[in-house]
C-alpha cells in the first residue's frame, strides 16, 4: 500500500511543480501574465489527470490496456491545454 501512496505523491508532486513554472516565471517577465482563474484551471487539469492516471494504475492489470489509456488521457490533456493556450481548434471553449 505504501507503494501506491509512494506513486500518488509523486504524481501530485509533479503536478504542483508543473503549477509552479508559470509562477516563477511571471517574477521574471511579463509575457507570462496568467490570474488566480488560469492556475485554477491548470491546477484542476494537472491534479485530475494525475489523479486518473493513479486511478487507472490502480486498477488496470494489463500492461498495453494501461499505456493506452495513460496515452489517450495525456493525449486529452494536451489538446484540452492547447485549446485554452492559444484557440488551436476556433472552439468558445477557449473564448473565441
Amino acid at each position: 500500500m505504501t507503494a501506491n501512496n509512494n506513486r500518488l505523491t509523486l504524481i501530485f508532486s509533479v503536478a504542483g511543480l508543473l503549477l509552479l513554472l508559470p509562477l516563477v516565471a511571471m517574477q521574471f517577465t511579463t509575457e507570462v501574465n496568467w490570474s488566480l482563474f488560469d492556475f485554477i484551471v491548470a491546477g484542476v487539469l494537472l491534479f485530475g489527470t494525475g489523479g486518473l492516471i493513479e486511478l487507472s494504475l490502480r486498477n488496470i492489470k494489463t500492461l498495453n490496456q494501461r499505456v493506452l489509456i495513460i496515452a489517450g488521457m495525456l493525449l486529452v490533456l494536451f489538446l484540452i491545454w492547447a485549446e485554452l493556450a492559444v484557440g488551436i481548434f476556433g472552439t468558445p471553449f477557449a473564448g473565441n
